[in-house]
């Protein structure tokens, strides 16, 4: 049953969105929402400890689209607190670790931010999880980057991509690694990422591409050979 409940709070958060109408002038009072408090470094802390959880969450308050960071924190506290609080009997106390780091690409292409959510979360299943959230924000277009919109329709990238993410992975882990073409090459696969000036770094959850036991993975794929692709 807590495996079972991990997996349901996980499935939760991956299901937000992102609007298209951001308020950047919101962050102060997103926070706020939240229960946090933005300290000098311009991030929103927001802690909660009970006898059977902790709670932590830190995420810069900058970001372009503030409702879809508000919608995604909340799904992710709300949904943890709710399994941490069911009258499961608990070994040790529940946990919850979120932290998120920034990224930017400024070129004549494309002028974006990211920002990926990492989360580690123990709810008392057989092993901690840890997964990814990300948002990439189109500073041009004024409107979110996802997988869908990335690149340019009728271009073929994951057959680019899946090569080298299976040639970087196996130097990680120092033993080859075959990823299965119906992973390698789903979109799905690469939902989570981020855009810099020179290459697009992909965050992999748990299981995704390599066995749980790897825990969760990130890889940067130079731009170079997939530029002209990007939408």
């Amino acid at each position: 049953m807590r495996a079972l409940a991990a997996v349901a709070v996980i499935a939760a958060v991956s299901a937000v969105g992102s609007p298209t109408a951001p308020t950047a002038d919101a962050a102060p009072s997103t926070c706020a929402s939240l229960s946090g408090v933005v300290d000098a470094s311009q991030h929103c802390q927001i802690r909660r400890t009970d006898p059977g959880y902790s709670l932590d969450i830190s995420f810069p308050v900058d970001y372009p689209d503030q409702q879809a960071i508000l919608d995604y924190v909340t799904q992710t506290r709300d949904g943890f607190v709710n399994v941490a609080k069911t009258p499961t009997p608990q070994v040790n106390p529940y946990e919850l670790d979120t932290t998120a780091t920034k990224f930017s690409a400024s070129t004549p292409q494309r002028s974006s931010q990211s920002i990926v959510f990492k989360t580690f979360q123990d709810v008392g299943g057989a092993h901690p999880q840890t997964f990814y959230k990300s948002f990439t924000w189109d500073q041009h277009a004024r409107k979110p980057v996802t997988i869908e919109n990335l690149f340019s329709p009728g271009t073929q990238p994951f057959a680019v991509i899946a090569p080298i993410v299976q040639g970087e992975l196996s130097k990680q882990s120092g033993l080859p690694v075959i990823i299965p073409p119906g992973v390698g090459l789903d979109p799905n696969t690469y939902r989570n990422f981020a855009i810099t000036d020179d290459a697009l770094i992909f965050f992999f959850d748990q299981g995704v591409v390599l066995p749980e036991s790897a825990g969760a993975l990130q890889v940067s794929v130079p731009r170079a050979p997939i530029e002209s692709m990007l939408a």
